[in-house]
């Protein structure tokens, strides 16, 4: 078998390339991390602002929680999606020579990491503004890279 490989290879040679990721895409934006981050700080809002009903009603109760729970739900998957999307970024695009000129790469990115942890877990308007302001940085710092000044804004 290892003998038809070679053979194979000999007489249809292929030209080698390589990827910094898991595929040759070489597609890669902050800000899909930063509309996650924002529907997060949206649902941490959003939360902190809905007051419970008085009294003993049912109905009203039943529709506190139904939407409590829907924004703590949106604000998890949207916490999840901005980690996962942070940690590609960090892992897949950025290379040694990236950390040379940022030393302060791995830090932001752990940083990131955690403030999205964080914001899964908790209510706090605080975290999530952290997190909108680190994943800002991640913005300058790619961005920074590639030569081009894109303007960093949010949609909200």
């Amino acid at each position: 078998m290892n003998t038809l490989t070679a053979t194979f290879k000999k007489w249809f040679p292929a030209e080698e390339i390589s990827a910094h990721c898991d595929g040759p895409c070489g597609v890669y934006d902050p800000s899909s991390a930063r509309i996650a981050a924002e529907a997060v700080l949206s649902m941490t809002k959003k939360m902190l602002a809905l007051t419970p009903p008085q009294g003993s009603d049912a109905q009203a109760w039943a529709s506190y929680l139904n939407t409590m729970s829907r924004y703590a739900a949106i604000k998890e998957e949207e916490g999840h999606k901005a980690k996962s999307e942070l940690l590609v970024l960090w892992t897949d695009y950025f290379k040694p020579v990236h950390l040379e000129k940022y030393p302060n790469l791995h830090d932001t990115f752990w940083k990131a990491a955690k403030l999205c942890s964080a914001c899964k877990v908790e209510v706090n308007l605080e975290h999530a503004e952290e997190l909108m302001a680190t994943i800002e940085e991640i913005h300058q710092i790619f961005w920074s890279t590639k030569g081009r000044d894109v303007v960093y804004y949010k949609a909200s």
